[in-house]
């Protein structure tokens, strides 16, 4: 490929990304305050955040998770979250011994209580583990948010509050949800520091 064309496919990329963004935002501006206000009042309660998905979704659960542990853009108290996707040693015995579908359920059995927030991401919205985790939670009387893309799938319908992005594109919803998250990390903090 010579220089022009390569141009084109960055620009139409570019282009693509800035779209979705500007229409998944519009669409969910209400669900993005809600969430952030739903995370505040959770964190004033002596609650938690935790966070799971699999793949580039666990690791955007990391980083949400480090967001809100260390800072985002000012220093603050730290805030009380955990991913469910780094412990390999629970992650590997659970698998294991009873399967990768329920990976998460079981750390939200041991680790969740009632009125904490658990938010699963799920580009496609139908990951099994995540699904199998808001069920629990759900029954638990944990706060579910998710983060979506295409439909929303099952997720978006056992779901507390959904955020979906309706693109198809896999690395599009994905540079869409970091978007999202930071947005819901800023305004997260702005509460705490204002403190």
């Amino acid at each position: 490929m010579n220089n022009e064309e390569l141009n084109n496919i960055i620009e139409s990329r570019l282009k693509d990304s800035i779209y979705i963004k500007q229409k998944a935002v519009e669409y969910n501006i209400i669900n993005i305050i809600t969430v952030s206000q739903a995370i505040v009042n959770t964190l004033n309660n002596n609650k938690k955040i935790m966070i799971c998905g699999n793949g580039g979704s666990a690791a955007d659960s990391q980083h949400i998770a480090g967001e809100f542990v260390g800072r985002f853009l000012e220093n603050r108290k730290a805030l009380r979250a955990i991913a469910l996707t780094t412990d390999t040693s629970i992650l590997t015995a659970l698998g294991n011994d009873f399967g990768f579908e329920i990976i998460f359920n079981r750390q939200v059995e041991a680790l969740g209580e009632k009125d904490d927030i658990l938010i699963g991401i799920s580009t496609g919205g139908n990951s099994k583990n995540v699904i199998n985790a808001f069920k629990l939670a759900n029954e638990m009387g944990i706060k579910t948010i998710s983060f979506t893309g295409q439909d929303g799938g099952e997720l978006k319908k056992i779901s507390f509050i959904n955020i979906n992005v309706e693109s198809n594109s896999t690395p599009r919803i994905q540079e869409t949800h970091t978007f999202i998250y930071h947005m819901i990390s800023e305004l997260v903090e702005k509460e705490f520091c204002s403190e």
